[in-house]
This record gives C-alpha cells, structure tokens and sequence, in this order.
C-alpha cells in the first residue's frame, strides 16, 4: 500500500484493498479449520501465524529503513492487536473447535452493527443515512437466510443449549473488533500503516503463546504428526490472511469510514460458501442464493451516499495519513 505522509489514494488501491479483505478473509474459516484439522491446535495456531506474521513485517519494515520504536504507537498498536487478533480472531479459531462454521460466520457478520453502535462520533452521520441503517439489517438477514438450513438443524438438536454460551462469547469477540478497529481509527500515529501492523500482529501472537502453554496444547503434541495440509494452511493464513488482508483492513481504516469497511463481514460468509461448494462438494440451495443476493444488495445500500457523492468514481481523493 502508498505510505507516503500526505498523499493522493487511488480508487484502484482502495479496490484492491477491499477484494483483499472480501477474498481472502472469506476464505480464512476454511483454512483455519484445515489447520486444526491437520494437527495444529487453536492456541498455537493463532501463536505461530501472528508471531511469524508479525516478525516478518517487522523485518520488511527494517528493510525499508522505517522507524520501528515509537513508544505511543507501540503501546497503541498492541492494544489493538490485542483486541482485534487475540480475543476477536482467538475466539473465533477456539469456536471453530466447538461450533458449525454457519453459526459462527453469522455473528461475526454483526460487526457492522457493532461499528454503527459504538461509532459514537459519526452517530449523526450514520444514523441520518437510511440507505446504511437499511443496509446494516438487510445484510444481516441476508447472512441468517444464507445459512438458515443449517441454523434451524443446531437448534433442534440436543445440544442446542450447551452452544448458547459460545455464541455469547462470539458475540462478545465481535464487539472487541469493532471496538479494537475504533480505537485503533481514532489515534494518530507517527508510524506507518505497516509498522503499526507488524506491531499489532506481533503483539497478539506473543499474548497467545502462554495461554497455549496453560492450556497444555504442547504436551505430547509431535509436530512430524501434523500433516502437511496443516502446515500449507498455516503458511497460507500467515501470508494472505495475516500480512495481506490485515494490512489492507488497517489501511482501509485510514482512507475509508468505519461502516463501508465493516462491510467484508457481510461478504467474507459469501465467499465462505462458495470454497464450500467449490472445494468441499456442499449443495447450494435457491434459499441460499437469495441470501447471496441480498447480502451483495446490503453492501450497495450501505455505500450508496458514497456512490451518489461520486466517491467511487476514477478521481483521485486526496487524504491524509499518519505514516
């Protein structure tokens, strides 16, 4: 990404930014349970691919001769790192243990709401849009019918009950990225968008290594075990899913409203089903296709005054940013 200290953005990078997170992301649940699949336990999971992550983007940036300490934004970037990659995205990897894929892509698709809600600074903005407050509960929908099928079988069954407590804490992991991606958007920095990445990556894989040791996922674990799928998947999540598509999110975060971002929560579960289809030999039904459908309206609605305004036009728009 441009990281020049005031610059002119590029649609073209603001596009290719979002096809990132709306890509790669979407993919991240299906190689996420690959790993564990393949061996790789949730905790170390999230240890190994942001610490690695992290350490390489660091390096990067040595390369680039940037500035790497900066005491504020080293504290600020961790804390972030922490809500966003440790308890959101460490959630998630440790309800994919427990939980259908389904369910936990539904309530991670809440964050847009979450980022409406407590966006206390652009409440007058976003709450006057009716196209965006339309949006929000359509996409929302649109999600829920998606996976309906499969939503109306876990509630029927047994064990119904025992799930209720991993969907609280989903929901919980949920607010913590839309409150981390806040305060990380309302900070000025010195550091540049990467520097503050590498940061936030490398803090929260640190943050996951004790909690992996006291969960005793390495007592008798033998890594010539772990089968190479598992690995492939982890060098793919480190790669795209870590260094690609999070820079790219905290990039977005700096040229782009909170709101219009928050949209890759509505699209990742589209490209969720889709690997599912391609890769797995799922059925798609028609009921499916219709939530397909009214999540990619939602998106339209929730990014239509910026369209109207000419935002996503070929013009350059010119912003500042810190780094």
């Amino acid at each position: 990404m441009p990281s020049t200290a005031t610059k002119t953005v590029s649609p073209l990078w603001v596009i290719i930014a979002f096809a990132t997170i709306y890509l790669v992301w979407g993919s991240t649940y299906f190689f996420i349970r690959t790993a564990m699949e393949g061996g790789i336990p949730p905790f170390m999971l999230g240890a190994i691919r942001f610490t690695i992550a992290g350490l390489l983007m660091l390096g990067w940036c040595a390369i680039k001769k940037e500035k790497l300490f900066i005491a504020g934004d080293v504290i600020t970037a961790s804390i972030t790192g922490i809500m966003l990659l440790f308890v959101a995205i460490g959630i998630v990897i440790w309800s994919e243990k427990t939980m259908p894929s389904a369910v936990v892509a539904i309530l991670v698709s809440s964050a847009p709401i979450w980022f409406v809600v407590l966006d206390k600074p652009h409440w007058a903005t976003n709450f006057s849009s009716k196209a965006t407050i339309v949006g929000l509960i359509v996409g929302f929908a649109g999600v829920i019918l998606l996976f309906s099928d499969q939503i109306s079988g876990i509630f029927k069954s047994a064990g119904a009950q025992s799930k209720l407590p991993w969907m609280l804490l989903l929901v919980f992991g949920t607010i913590s990225w839309s409150a981390g991606s806040l305060y990380s958007k309302s900070k000025s920095s010195v550091s540049s968008a990467s520097v503050n990445t590498a940061w936030q990556m490398l803090a929260a894989g640190i943050v996951y290594i004790p909690v992996s040791f006291l969960r005793g996922e390495y007592k008798g674990l033998k890594l010539e075990a772990i089968h190479a799928s598992g690995w492939l998947a982890v060098i793919y999540l480190i790669v795209f899913g870590s260094i690609a598509g999070f820079s790219a999110y905290v990039w977005l975060l700096q040229v782009r409203t909170a709101t219009q971002v928050s949209t890759y929560a509505y699209i990742n579960p589209v490209i969720a089903v889709i690997l599912g289809v391609v890769f797995a030999g799922e059925h798609i039904s028609f009921t499916q296709i219709g939530g397909l459908g009214i999540i990619l309206l939602s998106v339209l609605l929730i990014n239509l005054s910026k369209y109207k305004k000419g935002v996503i036009k070929v013009e350059k728009v010119a912003v500042v940013e810190n780094g």
